[in-house]
């Protein structure tokens, strides 16, 4: 009796026709995922996806990875056997044994209907067998423990509890989209919410070295190694922006200048987005949450963008959500670190907060936007960043 961990999809169930395609990428990334670790293969069947275990493989490590999996509602470690009543009880005295309970339920799905007893009487069936073996009591409402059965065809599986994955879309089935990233809490909150919608994410980080230091693109590499976790590569651009800045600086009125900065990242990123083939673009915008997100001053900016629609995953959710989300995800305790990003250069002490389109156009009118906007993609560089693996608190120190 070898134990696999038995993975169940999230909204693969609801697809039509095309859910076949759904399934095969969840297949693939998951292969890939778990490549370097020893294991016995990954396969699909009925509505399921099992990863097949060796004695050396490192079970811990393995759940640690399946847990960032979008495409995945849940997923357990379970034991199969064949769909037999005498093999079922002999399974369930085994794994019963050492485990302390006073209360407990049996919860039965049928994969498929040939069984002979329906999932209702093998709860009745096996509830009696193991309060006669053990002496717990059922209890079908927040029971000390949960043994849930699946019958599928000739294969039984069992298992107690189950582990969140990552819900969603399986990586890469939604289409490429570029966020733009700061390196602070809220933008690698953004990007992963899309990634969880299958967005493939590529990355923009504008910065103002040398008249800053390194410290914000040293930030966004790990923040892009830790999301790399979710779709196990990261591409990112760096775009030089102070000349950008200077130019705003000598020609526009000091409280557009943060307004007018995100106009230029914008278009710059639109341009970027559509020589890599992107359909979107990122932010990590939330509404009033700074002076340059007041519903104002997001219709002004978003206006810049000619062909591309721009997503804000994170418009509605309060400071908290957000923290919570970062948290979750892992990027939080690099984003806290300090550092001197390019909107640190140049900002006016009382910025802007209800700018109109007349009054940035006026503003704009004296810059050469397409000689800035060219200077600043054929100064930009790429670079791939693979997933970061190592434990969060490996990542903090």
């Amino acid at each position: 009796m070898q134990p696999r961990f038995l993975a169940h999809y999230h909204e693969i169930n609801l697809k039509g026709n095309n859910r076949g395609w759904f399934e095969t990428r969840l297949h693939q990334h998951v292969e890939s995922l778990l490549r370097d670790l020893a294991h016995g293969g990954v396969r699909r069947f009925s509505g399921r996806l099992m990863v097949a275990l060796q004695p050396d493989s490192p079970l811990p490590e393995i759940e640690r990875r399946l847990r960032w999996v979008s495409g995945i509602a849940n997923f357990a470690l379970a034991w199969e056997v064949p769909a037999e009543m005498e093999a079922i009880r002999e399974a369930i005295t085994t794994l019963l044994r050492g485990r302390n309970f006073d209360s407990f339920k049996i919860d039965t799905r049928r994969g498929t209907k040939d069984f002979p007893l329906n999932s209702q009487q093998l709860n009745e069936q096996l509830g009696r067998f193991v309060h006669d073996l053990t002496g717990a009591r059922v209890r079908m409402e927040h029971p000390d423990l949960t043994c849930h059965l699946e019958l599928v065809g000739p294969r039984a599986f069992i298992y107690f509890g189950r582990i969140p994955g990552g819900g969603g879309l399986p990586a890469r089935t939604g289409g490429k989209v570029l966020c733009l990233l700061s390196g602070g809490i809220d933008s690698p909150a953004a990007a992963y919410r899309m990634m969880r919608r299958g967005c493939r994410v590529q990355f923009v980080h504008y910065h103002s070295f040398p008249h800053t230091t390194v410290d914000s693109q040293e930030k966004v590499r790990r923040i892009i190694g830790i999301l790399a976790r979710y779709q196990l590569e990261g591409m990112l651009h760096l775009v030089p922006f102070a000349e950008v800045q200077r130019e705003i600086v000598a020609y526009a009125p000091p409280p557009l200048r943060v307004i007018l900065y995100r106009r230029f990242m914008i278009r710059i990123a639109e341009a970027l987005a559509l020589r890599q083939g992107a359909r979107a673009l990122v932010t990590g915008d939330s509404l009033g949450q700074v002076a340059s997100q007041t519903l104002d001053n997001l219709r002004v900016v978003s206006a810049v963008a000619a062909e591309l629609p721009i997503f804000r995953p994170l418009v509605g959710d309060d400071k908290e959500d957000i923290i919570r989300l970062a948290r979750e995800i892992g990027t939080y305790d690099i984003s806290i670190l300090p550092d001197q990003d390019c909107c640190t250069l140049f900002v006016p002490r009382h910025p802007e907060t209800m700018a109109g389109k007349e009054q940035v156009a006026s503003a704009e009118s004296m810059l050469d936007i397409p000689r800035l906007i060219a200077a600043a993609l054929a100064a930009a560089s790429d670079e791939t960043i693979p997933p970061d693996f190592s434990r969060p608190q490996e990542q903090a120190t």
